[in-house]
């Protein structure tokens, strides 16, 4: 099996603000949100925090390292 990376990113101008979701091989998606919206979906792609075996920002950079959280 193998996996994706996803990539999400807050994305902001002098007039709005946007969430970029970013997968291999597609092209990006720009969708206009809010703050919190932008949250609610860092949460559902669990970039929110480290997950056991769950690539992310903080396995990438060692965000966090001690606490994995075991879902």
């Amino acid at each position: 099996m193998l996996a994706a990376m996803i990539v999400i990113r807050r994305l902001v101008d002098r007039h709005r603000a946007y969430t970029a979701i970013f997968l291999p091989g597609e092209e990006p998606r720009v969708i206009p949100t809010t703050d919190y919206e932008h949250g609610r979906i860092l949460q559902v792609y669990k970039q929110d925090r480290p997950h056991a075996d769950v690539l992310n920002d903080f396995t990438d950079y060692g965000l966090n390292r001690p606490d994995v959280s075991r879902d």
